[in-house]
C-alpha cells in the first residue's frame, strides 16, 4: 500500500524535532505534568487491570516515549509505536527497558485481536480527517473483544499547518476534533464510549479545550474478554 504524502512529511518533521522535543516541552523534568493527564492515565491503567497476564497495550504515536514510560510505571504491559526513527531513538535512549517499534497507525502490523489496549495520545490529530474512520477500524481490528482505546486530542474544527520548527523548514498538519463527531465515528468502528472528559486550556501552550475519551471494543463497561 502506498504511504500517504502527509504521513511522509509528518515523519520527516518529527525526525527534525526529535532532538529538541523533550527539552522544549520540559518533558524530561515533568513527563506528565497535568493532573488531568495523570488522572486519565491512572483510570485507564485501572480499567486494564482485569485483563490478566499477557494483556499488551500499544502506545501508538508514542514519540519520545514519555506516556509509554508513565503507563509502564502504573503497571501496564505497554510498548510504543511511532513512525519517526528520530523520535524512537530518543525513546530508546531515555527508556532502554521498554520496547519501541517503528510503524504507522494507518497500517498497524499487529495481529487481529492481539491487544488489550491502544493509546493514541495526541497522535490521531495528525491523521487526515477523511481517514480517521479507517484508522479507528484498524484499532478495532487489533484489539481483543472488550479492549480499551484511550484518545487525547484538542477540541475544535480547525486544521493547523506548521512550516517551521527549531530553525528547520517542515510540513506537518494538526487536526482538532469535536468529541461528538469522534464518538459517532467510534460507534461506526464498533466501539462503545465509556467516558469523555473535556477541560479548559491550561497555560500558554494550550489554545483550545483538551479532550480525553476511553472507548471499549464492543459493548458497555465490563470485564475484558
Amino acid at each position: 500500500m502506498t504511504e500517504a504524502a502527509y504521513i511522509q512529511t509528518a515523519r520527516a518533521a518529527y525526525d527534525v524535532m526529535a532532538a529538541h522535543y523533550n527539552d522544549h516541552f520540559n518533558f524530561r523534568a515533568e513527563p506528565v505534568a497535568s493532573p488531568y493527564d495523570r488522572a486519565v492515565l491512572a483510570t485507564y491503567a485501572e480499567l486494564l487491570d482485569g485483563a490478566g497476564a499477557g494483556a499488551r497495550v500499544a502506545d501508538v504515536g508514542c514519540g519520545t516515549g514519555r506516556v509509554t514510560a508513565h503507563l509502564d510505571g502504573l503497571g501496564v504491559d505497554v510498548f510504543g509505536v511511532d513512525l519517526s526513527p528520530g523520535m524512537l531513538a530518543e525513546a530508546r535512549r531515555d527508556h532502554p527497558g521498554l520496547r519501541f517499534d517503528e510503524g504507522s497507525m494507518t497500517s498497524l502490523g499487529l495481529a487481529d485481536g492481539s491487544l488489550a489496549g491502544i493509546v493514541a495520545w495526541y497522535s490521531l490529530i495528525h491523521i487526515a480527517p477523511a481517514e480517521v474512520p479507517d484508522v479507528l477500524a484498524g484499532f478495532a481490528r487489533v484489539l481483543a473483544p472488550g479492549g480499551l482505546l484511550l484518545l487525547a486530542f484538542q477540541v475544535g474544527d480547525e486544521s493547523l499547518h506548521l512550516t517551521e520548527a527549531f530553525g528547520h523548514e517542515i510540513g506537518i498538519d494538526f487536526h482538532r476534533m469535536r468529541p461528538e463527531r469522534l464518538e459517532g465515528q467510534l460507534a461506526e468502528a464498533g466501539f462503545t464510549v465509556d467516558s469523555r472528559l473535556v477541560r479548559a486550556p491550561a497555560g500558554p501552550m494550550e489554545r483550545t479545550e483538551q479532550a480525553y475519551m476511553i472507548a471499549r471494543k464492543g459493548g458497555p463497561l465490563g470485564p475484558l474478554a
